[in-house]
């Protein structure tokens, strides 16, 4: 099944030519099914990048995914026209006056590493986005600063400022080899990292929190808040063979003080051609989420954020009726 976009919107093109499966909205309206409705708060400055990342890996799985693009509502965006906001986006302000349900919210990161929670000129709305998804979204998962903050919110939990900046390909370990968030996951692998704060592992356990993947020299990665229905992952599977890259040389060029990202380019050179050696591992990862969501989510999406059993268990998740 393919992923919903409109026909219009540039990762349309993109993952078209790229061979992902892409249904324009009236096509998918035809097809007697219930899609998953999942939502990214796109933080990020470059939205289009953004937003075809995980466009691209939420629509590889055999599911139609509905994709729904939401902002903040009083932040606006610097590095994308007004008219691509205006043409893709709703304000969080919209979608929770409706009232609608997702089954999956992806919250991004946001380059404000450097601020804390609360200066962030938008932490009143996101922390009311973070309230909002106990009643209104099936399974959140937030990214980087976007999971910082979630258990920050939830959990009280600090982000910690790195002496230097984590940037390159960091190895991983698969710490939690029976969840079904990692089927098929390698004992280790490597992920892309690029952060200037940390969450330390001593206040993720004391939280009574489980990670599920972690790095020796990048700390704990993948966490899972089973109370509220969320995944936290500080590091970035979605990103494209060439995104370090193209933050090196943005840095670089804007004379900021950087290291060659570690583990990325062959022998270390900024002038060779970066391989991609964690793709497959993002797909697992993001299909196996999206598979839990519909193991688990009410046929009835009334009922999401009403109904805290665990569905795939006691056989009333949408399993068989989203696909009816």
């Amino acid at each position: 099944m393919p992923i919903t976009l409109p026909a219009d919107l540039p990762a349309y093109d993109i993952l078209t030519r790229e061979g992902v499966m892409v249904m324009g909205s009236d096509a998918a309206a035809q097809q007697d099914i219930r899609p998953m409705r999942i939502g990214l708060l796109n933080l990020m400055p470059k939205k289009i990048q953004t937003e075809t990342q995980f466009a691209r890996l939420i629509g590889a799985t055999p599911l139609q995914i509905d994709l729904h693009l939401i902002r903040m509502t009083e932040h606006q965006s610097k590095t994308t026209s007004a008219a691509h906001m205006d043409a893709f986006y709703r304000s969080f302000a919209e979608v929770e006056a409706t009232g609608e349900k997702f089954d999956g919210l992806i919250i991004t990161g946001a380059p404000i590493e450097h601020l804390e929670f609360s200066d962030v000129t938008y932490w009143d709305e996101i922390a009311r986005v973070f309230a909002w998804t106990q009643t209104h979204v099936h399974s959140t998962f937030g990214v980087c600063w976007g999971g910082m903050a979630m258990m920050n919110y939830f959990h009280g939990i600090k982000k910690h400022a790195l002496d230097a900046k984590a940037f390159g390909c960091f190895r991983h370990e698969t710490i939690e080899h029976g969840s079904p968030y990692l089927r098929g996951f390698s004992d280790d692998f490597v992920m892309p990292v690029s952060r200037w704060t940390e969450v330390k592992q001593a206040e993720v356990d004391a939280a009574g929190l489980k990670t599920l993947l972690a790095s020796d020299d990048a700390g704990p990665c993948l966490v899972e808040d089973v109370d509220h229905r969320a995944l936290y992952i500080f590091n970035h599977f979605e990103y494209d063979s060439g995104t370090l890259k193209d933050e090196y040389d943005r840095d670089v060029d804007g004379g900021t003080p950087i290291n060659v990202p570690m583990n990325y380019y062959p022998g270390d050179d900024p002038t060779q051609t970066p391989s991609n050696r964690w793709r497959s591992h993002a797909h697992l990862l993001y299909g196996n989420w999206i598979s839990e969501i519909y193991l688990t989510t009410p046929y009835e999406m009334s009922k999401i954020g009403a109904e805290t059993t665990d569905l795939r268990r006691s056989g009333s998740g949408s399993n068989d009726p989203v696909l009816d």
